[in-house]
């Protein structure tokens, strides 16, 4: 055994030898290798000075807030960043809002003094960042006594570091970017949008009164989103206007405005108003972008609201339960709640197909969201004597795989009604219209979206010497068909989960990277149009969703 331990050792010791007698190797670092900045020709176009404008795609919102990153990295700045390698203009100026965390007017509550910023995915074992201030009790995160088994996704929620909007202190007069989170079409065509700040004025925005060139005193005079783009006198602009007009309606469930419904639901535009508006932010013989200006551009259509992550991340059988909890549910709500509806059945209030889709079925695993559709029956009547504690399920059936839950609906599954643990909400008690999109609701929203492209489309063709049009509805649907994309050595996914992500965590809004996919799409319809060859952006240059927040 020495013998071999010997024979171990000794080859150590002669390489040990060997190497002490080598010349010390100096390592130098690998040549640097200079890759000369893309370059491209404007074509037909001319880039000296690029405007654009629109709503909270072009002003860099993420997140549901404006806040400096946001701008940074918006689609307008990126735009810009690529058609200067085209005769462009490194200068591109934006009305800075000087904030880390921006301003979230979907969250926050100005009037109770809430101000909150943008969302961040978070921790759910842990309090995160929102700590420092209340929180409003529908976010995760915030203090909930509500024993329940359900499971729910753990979602973004809001910073409470954050800052109102404050007025915009840079010069006006030189501003390239015009865009304006939350609007409207119509918001671009009137002063009120500028002011004055008050109930009576459901169109002022703070995001828009604080670098309009003249803020409105009365809702009458004063400055225009669109006017003010128009002044800016651009070479070539961007306008991406329209998409507010059916997604905010979109985001808040395709809640009718009247009673019983919140206040801040969105209605639709009718089509033949949008139509109108848009020919007038174009056209209009003193307002119109296109009236007396030699301009050309490119016009971004409407993507479908099923293509937004918001719409798709909340499965619509999400709520998880186990058994014991599941038989409890059935013996205590769905026996008595189905029993009525078989009695209604044969009082011919309702039919027998109506009974069945509003029939409870509790299992053990994943269940339907219960919920309230506004297209069933009425039952209320029908509650009274020994059924009135059904009362809440007078239009209550549990969602099917046609129906969408809204990200935001996930803050509010298994959290209680009244704090009652029986009263759980998606469970035991139903969420209300604006917390689903039925079937019905998708394809009328669906249906609206198509009307408006076809305006934009109509709009395009009657001025095809000058514009161009970005085909975007059809980029991020083949982006969701295709699940994702691998472009510039990353990979980019219809998600807001880091680290392949292409959206916000609000999933409505891309992220630094989804607007860069966004811009090439604008880019190549660009030069599609005009013959130039703008280079598109480097998706690898651009950041996505950042990580958990670790509290």
């Amino acid at each position: 055994m020495k013998t071999l331990k010997f024979l171990y050792i000794l080859p150590l010791v002669l390489l040990i030898s060997i190497s002490c007698e080598q010349e010390v190797i100096t390592l130098e670092p690998p040549p640097v290798i200079e890759v000369p900045p893309p370059s491209g020709s404007s074509g037909s176009a001319d880039f000296t000075k690029f405007i654009t404008v629109g709503n909270s795609y072009v002003a860099g919102m993420q997140g549901q807030a404006l806040f400096n990153d946001g701008q940074v990295n918006s689609l307008a700045k990126i735009m810009a960043t690529q058609l200067a390698f085209a005769g462009g203009t490194s200068t591109f100026n934006q009305p800075d809002i000087n904030s880390v965390n921006g301003f979230n007017p979907i969250s926050s509550n100005v009037g109770a003094g809430v101000i909150l910023g943008r969302l961040v995915l978070f921790d759910p074992d842990g309090a995160g960042p929102r700590t420092a201030a209340p929180t409003p009790a529908k976010f995760p995160g915030s203090t909930v006594t509500c024993p329940t088994t359900v499971t729910t996704p753990a979602l973004p929620a809001p910073y409470n570091t954050s800052d109102f909007p404050t007025a915009f202190t840079g010069n006006k007069a030189t501003l390239n970017n015009f865009g304006v989170p939350l609007i409207y079409l119509a918001q671009t065509l009137t002063p009120a949008t500028g002011g004055p700040a008050s109930a009576a004025n459901p169109a002022y925005s703070p995001f828009y009164a604080r670098f309009a060139s003249s803020p409105s005193p009365d809702g009458v005079t004063g400055s225009r989103i669109i006017t003010d783009a128009k002044a800016a006198a651009g070479s070539f602009y961007l306008i991406w206007l329209g998409f507010d007009d059916v997604l905010l309606y979109a985001a808040t469930g395709a809640a009718n405005t009247g009673p019983g419904v919140p206040a801040g639901t969105y209605p639709m535009t009718s089509t033949a108003a949008f139509t109108a508006q848009l020919n007038a932010a174009l056209n209009d013989p003193s307002i119109g972008l296109l009236t007396g200006t030699t301009f050309k551009g490119v016009i971004g259509n409407i993507p479908k609201f099923t293509d937004l992550p918001y719409f798709y991340t909340v499965p619509w059988n999400t709520i998880t339960l186990d058994e014991a909890t599941a038989t409890s549910l059935t013996t205590s709500l769905a026996n008595n709640y189905n029993g009525l509806l078989n009695q209604l059945v044969a009082g011919s209030v309702i039919t027998a197909a109506e009974r069945d889709k509003r029939k409870l079925t509790y299992v053990a695993g994943k269940n339907g969201v219960l919920l309230t559709d506004e297209s069933l029956t009425d039952l209320t009547p029908y509650m009274t004597g020994p059924a009135a504690a059904l009362l809440p399920y007078a239009r209550a059936r549990q969602a099917n795989s046609t129906d969408l839950v809204p990200l935001a609906t996930g803050s509010v599954l298994g959290t209680c009604f009244g704090g009652s643990p029986q009263a759980v909400f998606g469970v035991s008690y139903p969420v209300s219209d604006q917390f689903i999109l039925t079937a019905t609701e998708t394809t009328e929203i669906l249906t609206r979206t198509a009307e408006y492209n076809s305006a934009i489309a109509t709009a395009v063709t009657n001025n095809s010497t000058r514009l161009a049009l970005a085909d975007v509805n059809k980029a991020y649907s083949d982006f969701v068909t295709a699940k994702g994309a691998l472009i510039n050595g990353v990979t980019i996914t219809p998600s807001f989960a880091p680290p392949t992500g292409a959206f916000s965590e609000d999933g409505l809004h891309p992220n630094a990277r989804g607007n860069a996919f966004t811009a090439n799409v604008f880019i190549d319809a660009i030069n599609a149009k005009f013959t130039a060859t703008v280079p598109k952006a480097d998706l690898s240059k651009y950041g996505a969703t950042g990580l958990p927040v670790n509290p």
